[in-house]
């Protein structure tokens, strides 16, 4: 056989060898899957992480030192406003108040004794005043001597004396009895700072002090939430949390009830942000509340923060950037276009773009195949 016959057979088996590889193993490289946009709503979303706060946590504190000897709430439990919640040792004010209120009676019977007294003097002046006006008028005639005139008159002045002393002696006495109130009402504030009521309606979240135990006046014996307050404390990365505003709806995720979603609503978002994490802080909180609640469990929450109605949906993982240009690739007669779109909005899975035909056939990226390129062919 000559050598150009075999040359001739060497490349007949090559260019088979070519046939063979370009239909079983290139083409299968150019054959990609395809979706074709839909019509929807969008809601583009933000993620945050937090735990479980309030706005409003009272710290229950004695208003005086002393030891406590009544402690009626525990940790867990509701309180009504009003309720009485612990009790402290009062010493020795009890006795005091009585003795208080002993004075008082006292100084009150002694102001009736002085009015009455005043009252019978105010009688003897009547009775002296018509003897001196008869002796005075008898006098003129010669009927009386001077003497029995001036101890009319004399009698008469010693009355009116008494009357003034005597008033005043009432008047010291009402100042005294004011005084004694007083003092009396002031034994009552002090032992009523003996005594802590709920401020509010609440749910006790701490006790940090046991019965028996002595406490300063500024020491924590219980701490109660307001539940209508009760909010999650969301931290949102600040590149993504320009478009959160007040009043947005929400999704709350709690860690101990993973499978709910709980509606929620943005209540306040913090001026100050995090300079460390460079976090947000954004409250969240309950359009229900759930029963019972766990103060600082930790809690997911997804807010929505615009909504697109009616627009293109495609899958977000189609879009590709050409020339700083977003796109998608498409199928058209077989061969890949590339396509530039106007995006709206990226949430989850999905992007909304603009101005799309619903008919066209996008085609999916595969990472196991080759990267598209303009007029590349495409393969069913």
């Amino acid at each position: 056989m000559s050598k150009s016959v075999k040359y001739i057979i060497v490349l007949v088996l090559a260019l088979l060898a070519a046939i063979v590889f370009y239909n079983k193993v290139f083409i299968p490289k150019h054959t990609f899957k395809t979706v074709q946009p839909s019509r929807g709503d969008l809601n583009k979303k933000v993620f945050g992480i937090g735990e479980v706060g309030a706005k409003n946590i009272y710290t229950i504190t004695a208003q005086t030192g002393g030891k406590i000897i009544q402690i009626n709430t525990d940790e867990g439990k509701w309180v009504k406003k009003g309720d009485l919640l612990v009790v402290m040792d009062s010493v020795d004010l009890p006795k005091l108040i009585d003795e208080a209120k002993m004075s008082v009676y006292k100084a009150k019977f002694e102001l009736q004794a002085t009015q009455k007294e005043l009252n019978s003097l105010v009688a003897q002046k009547v009775l002296a005043k018509l003897t001196y006006q008869r002796y005075k008028k008898l006098k003129a005639k010669a009927f009386v001597s001077q003497s029995e005139y001036d101890k009319a008159k004399s009698d008469l002045d010693s009355i009116v004396a008494n009357i003034q002393a005597t008033q005043a002696r009432i008047d010291s006495s009402k100042t005294e009895v004011i005084r004694l109130q007083k003092a009396l009402e002031a034994l009552h504030v002090k032992l009523s700072r003996y005594k802590i009521y709920a401020p509010i309606d609440g749910y006790v979240i701490a006790r940090d002090a046991e019965v028996a135990q002595s406490v300063l006046p500024t020491q924590a014996i219980l701490k109660i939430v307001n539940p209508k307050t009760v909010w999650i404390k969301a931290y949102i990365d600040e590149r993504i949390s320009g478009n959160v505003q007040v009043g947005q709806n929400a999704i709350i995720t709690l860690r101990s009830q993973g499978n709910k979603k709980l509606k929620g609503q943005v209540k306040r978002i913090v001026a100050q942000s995090d300079a460390v994490t460079q976090e947000r802080e954004v409250d969240v909180s309950f359009d229900t509340l759930p029963i019972p609640f766990y103060m600082n469990e930790q809690a997911e929450v997804l807010i929505t923060t615009q909504q697109f109605k009616n627009v293109v949906n495609i899958p977000s993982n189609l879009i590709v950037y050409k020339d700083e240009k977003a796109g998608v690739w498409v199928e058209k007669e077989g061969y890949a276009h590339f396509l530039h779109v106007t995006l709206l909005a990226m949430a989850d899975t999905k992007a909304a773009v603009k101005t799309l035909d619903t008919t066209l056939k996008l085609l999916v990226p595969d990472t196991n195949k080759k990267s598209f390129s303009e007029g590349m062919r495409i393969y069913k």
